[in-house]
């Protein structure tokens, strides 16, 4: 049986009671989102897909070592970012398989687009991955082509409605794949106005029909210098209005934080500053430094 008690996304009233940690070990990414820009990283900034820095599986481990003594009920060790964790296949599974030789009652979770993820659900199922996110901003490919620039498949950058069908396809087979596995899978969708917020009960209906467990409408940052970048952040009557019509076909988070892909320690609390900061970037250098440190 599925259990949503220990993990906070996944369960709005574990959120005061457990806590989470994502380990950065993924930097590369296999599309270009256009509300999308990581390579900038403020000290107060909050939002996915940036890190203060990105660690090694090994300086991973270590630093996960140091925040368990640090910070108290850690419950969940994830992998989001700060691109995808499977375009960085051997990085992510690699510390998979650390954290679960060292820790082996944490649960363990990835957030993924989903384009590369399928060819490692068998493995993932087997290290008790136990809780998946997948985002899915669209299943019409017209509505799809507009979100995302391209996507990369065996090296090669694609472009427009291929990209979207391609992209679409892959998601689909990736959560079946996850849900035939007996994984638990949360879909995210990124309300983007006047783009996709009319089509989002739409995913959450085909989503429910494939049997995914809970659905996270997050509302768009808009950051400079994407495409995106002049949109107007949705406003509280429209993120109601968008979940209200999910609602009708799956589970509805309301409490998501918009987390770093460097979180740690329970959701609403912020991640940054200049010690945080720092504590990262010393454990990049490796395990055999931070401990000298």
């Amino acid at each position: 049986m599925k259990d949503f008690s220990q993990h906070p996304c996944f369960n709005a009233k574990s959120r005061e009671t457990h806590g989470r940690i994502h380990l950065p070990v993924a930097p590369k990414c296999n599309v270009q989102c256009n509300f999308c820009d990581r390579k900038y990283c403020c000290v107060n900034e909050s939002r996915p897909g940036v890190s203060a820095a990105v660690l090694s599986p090994e300086g991973a481990l270590a630093y996960l070592d140091n925040a368990l003594e640090r910070v108290g009920n850690l419950s969940v060790v994830g992998i989001a970012g700060p691109g995808d964790p499977f375009a960085n296949a051997l990085e992510t599974l690699t510390t998979f398989h650390l954290v679960k030789w060292k820790y082996p009652n944490l649960l363990l979770c990835v957030s993924s687009n989903g384009l590369d993820l399928k060819p490692h659900v068998d493995e993932l199922a087997d290290l008790g991955v136990s809780h998946v996110t997948v985002t899915v901003n669209g299943i019409d490919p017209d509505i799809v082509e507009k979100i995302y620039s391209w996507v990369v498949v065996q090296g090669k950058r694609i472009f427009g409605r291929k990209a979207a069908e391609l992209l679409i396809n892959r998601q689909t087979d990736s959560i079946e794949a996850l849900l035939n596995a007996g994984i638990l899978v949360k879909i995210n969708s990124v309300i983007i106005p006047g783009i996709n917020d009319l089509h989002i009960g739409k995913i959450a209906q085909v989503m429910a029909r494939c049997g995914v467990d809970i659905h996270n409408c997050i509302p768009l940052i808009p950051t400079a210098n994407t495409v995106f970048g002049s949109l107007i952040e949705p406003d509280a009557a429209l993120i109601h209005r968008v979940r209200m019509e999910a609602g009708v076909w799956l589970p509805q988070m309301s409490h998501c934080a918009r987390c770093r892909a460097d979180a740690c320690g329970k959701i609403g609390e912020k991640t940054g500053g200049e010690e945080h900061f720092e504590r990262l970037r010393l454990f990049a250098n490796g395990p055999a430094e931070a401990v000298r440190a």
